[in-house]
């Protein structure tokens, strides 16, 4: 399964990303099929990020699941095609809400004792 992530570069104290297309099973800052972009958080405003927009909407639309982060950047970027087919939402986006909203498992009840 291929999905587009956020590589990060840059120093201490001051990131720099790639949006990039990959394999699901590479490391996080490993191997690419493609770049997509970058995005810069402490750049001024206007200049924080750069999509290449016809190669993430083709991504998209072969399946790349995209990151909750990378989400929000196309949101963002209105980069519209980051809802799956008859709208609804991408599965990452539906994982990462099921997971935020998801009850805390409470601890195993203790067996009854038997007189």
């Amino acid at each position: 399964m291929v999905v587009l992530r956020l590589k990060r570069y840059g120093r201490t104290h001051s990131p720099f990303y790639r949006l990039a297309a990959a394999d699901r099973r590479s490391p996080t800052d490993g191997r690419v099929i493609e770049e997509l972009g970058w995005f810069s958080p402490t750049a001024r405003e206007g200049k924080q990020w750069k999509l290449d927009a016809p190669r993430v909407t083709y991504w998209l639309s072969v399946g790349a699941q995209p990151s909750e982060t990378v989400l929000s950047l196309l949101h963002r970027a209105e980069i519209t095609n980051t809802v799956g087919p008859k709208g609804k939402a991408s599965l990452s986006a539906t994982h990462a809400k099921a997971r935020r909203n998801a009850p805390k498992k409470a601890p195993p009840a203790e067996p009854a004792a038997k007189s």
